[in-house]
């Protein structure tokens, strides 16, 4: 399980990074030729986002490293630090030079040129993040299973995913913006359209990038495990006939990884060794229905 949803990140990171590259070479490109305002801040929301595609990949490997001395628990963190610093470098590279650009244009409004080029360059890119999305969806699905899409989006601690698809999601809500807006300026012949589309391109990659920190945020402090892991984890207890009641239990996530701590009443009249005996079975148990369960401490007890 954690080896596949670890693949399945990781390939939709190279889909995004591979479709911003290429798009956001094209952007430039066209940006260049027209001078549109809108086709500027969509080149370097592209450039933006195909760093951060590095960056989540990087906290991806980083999190897999194993647990040491100074760093007991592991690295599993770190894919939460980078998927926030990302989702910071969002509102600033990508949605505040946004709307710099856009005010600068409709302060000091510039002729756009062969808007054909702009809107040819919009359209294989709409198409190219299009795949990207898809990418990034399919694999959500290869890892939610059952649950609905927004359910798992609720649930789920893979923030390197979340931030994907929030990226994915910007960047065709800013596609089409800039499209619109592009499409106006050159019916109209008023570059002021321009500036406005670049304004409002600003304003959604803000408000998304606002939702992705808040999300990371959680993950950062310290949350449980995802609920479907919870309840493997309540499950096997409950059904281990040497269990008389459990009284509390803690999980939290570590990046790909679980914790989980438990406070226990083992069945009365078992001798010290046979409890030992049960906790263990009990634990290698859960590690088997459980593959992403790296740390498990059972308390036995007899009240809470």
């Amino acid at each position: 399980m954690a080896n596949s949803s670890h693949g399945s990140t990781a390939r939709a990171i190279l889909y995004a990074f591979l479709a911003n590259v290429g798009i956001a070479i094209a952007k430039t490109w066209a940006a260049s030729i027209t001078g549109s305002g809108s086709m500027l801040a969509e080149a370097i929301h592209s450039y933006a986002d195909a760093s951060n595609q590095v960056l989540l990949y990087l906290g991806l490997r980083q999190s897999t490293k194993p647990p040491d001395d100074d760093h007991p628990l592991g690295y599993g963190k770190l894919s939460y630090f980078w998927s926030f610093i990302v989702a910071l470098l969002l509102f600033s590279v990508g949605g505040l030079f946004s709307i710099y650009e856009g005010t600068h244009k409709l302060l000091h409004p510039e002729p756009l040129s062969q808007i054909w080029i702009a809107i040819t360059v919009l359209l294989v890119a709409i198409g190219l993040e299009a795949l990207s999305l898809w990418g990034c969806v399919r694999q959500i699905k290869n890892i939610r299973g059952e649950r609905p899409f927004m359910v798992w989006l609720k649930e789920t601690r893979q923030s390197e995913l979340v931030v994907v698809l929030g990226e994915d999601i910007a960047a065709l809500l800013g596609l089409f913006l800039a499209l619109i807006f592009i499409s106006l300026a050159g019916q109209t012949g008023n570059p002021l359209y321009d500036a406005i589309g670049s304004i409002c391109i600003g304003i959604v990659l803000i408000v998304i990038s606002v939702f992705l920190t808040l999300r990371v945020r959680s993950l950062l402090i310290g949350r449980s495990a995802d609920p479907l892991i919870q309840e493997a984890i309540a499950r096997v207890i409950a059904d281990d006939e040497h269990i008389e009641k459990v009284f509390n239990t803690i999980t939290v996530q570590l990046g790909p990884d679980t914790l989980l701590a438990a406070k226990i009443k083992l069945k009365s009249g078992i001798d010290i060794e046979t409890a030992v005996e049960d906790i263990n079975r009990l634990e290698r148990h859960l590690k088997a229905e459980i593959p992403n369960l790296k740390w498990c401490f059972m308390e036995p007890d007899v009240e809470d």
